[in-house]
């Protein structure tokens, strides 16, 4: 499975079955963790078992329900952590999918139960629950392209980075993205206030990367 088909079957789940994932599935996502905190700078941790924190109390607001492992997404406390946690993490979140898995991003969770290494001058941004899902999840409603670009004609490697990018999970759905072209030099920005838009920016930003297939942020 390529990361574009992981992208177009991917989709965000919160129950999950009552298993552990198995052991080389576990290490490979180990080994991608640590090549991409080397590469990214970050100190990305995978955690097993999840523990407390998906509480019983959380999951009756947030849907989540037997959470086997999490993804900690934990950097330097510095401007842009959260774009680039968003950009790197989907990374993770596609790999998983093309290994069989499941996962969420979870903006809602009991930060105090992570149990990954935080350093000094560290911060935990978010985790990403991953594990076998009850289902494969469900599609969800998208803006159009018209909605996320004032661009009129459009080169079919923009329109196909944007088409890409409309798939990108985002904190309650909001997708509040827009897209500009200068030549063929690309840009987004976040287009209104809503939470976590840093990080959606910069998952919206690999999935625009990944359909294009130009590297362009």
């Amino acid at each position: 499975m390529t990361e574009l088909q992981a992208i177009r079957e991917r989709h965000s789940v919160r129950s999950y079955q009552k298993k552990p994932i198995e052991p080389q599935l576990a290490q490979a996502l180990k080994e991608r963790i640590d090549e991409l905190n080397e590469k990214y700078d970050l100190h990305m941790q995978y955690i097993e078992p999840a523990g407390a924190v998906f509480s019983a109390f959380t999951n009756k607001f947030t849907g989540f329900g037997n959470v086997p492992a999490y993804i900690a997404m934990i950097g330097k406390r510095e401007e842009g952590i959260e774009e680039r946690c968003g950009f790197v993490g989907e990374q993770l979140v596609l790999y998983a999918q093309t290994l069989g898995l499941n996962t969420c991003w979870a903006g809602m969770f009991k930060r105090r139960q992570v149990t990954a290494e935080i350093g000094e001058g560290e911060k935990l941004v978010l985790v990403i629950a991953i594990g076998y899902g009850v289902t494969g999840g469900r599609p969800r409603r998208s803006k159009k392209i018209e909605d996320v670009t004032d661009v009129r004609e459009l080169p079919d490697w923009f329109k196909n980075g944007i088409e890409a990018a409309l798939l990108a999970p985002t904190a309650v759905n909001q997708q509040k993205f827009f897209f500009t072209l200068e030549g063929d030099i690309p840009s987004v920005k976040v287009s209104a206030n809503g939470p976590f838009v840093k990080l959606d920016l910069g998952i919206v930003k690999y999935h625009f990367e990944v359909g294009s297939g130009r590297k362009v942020f």
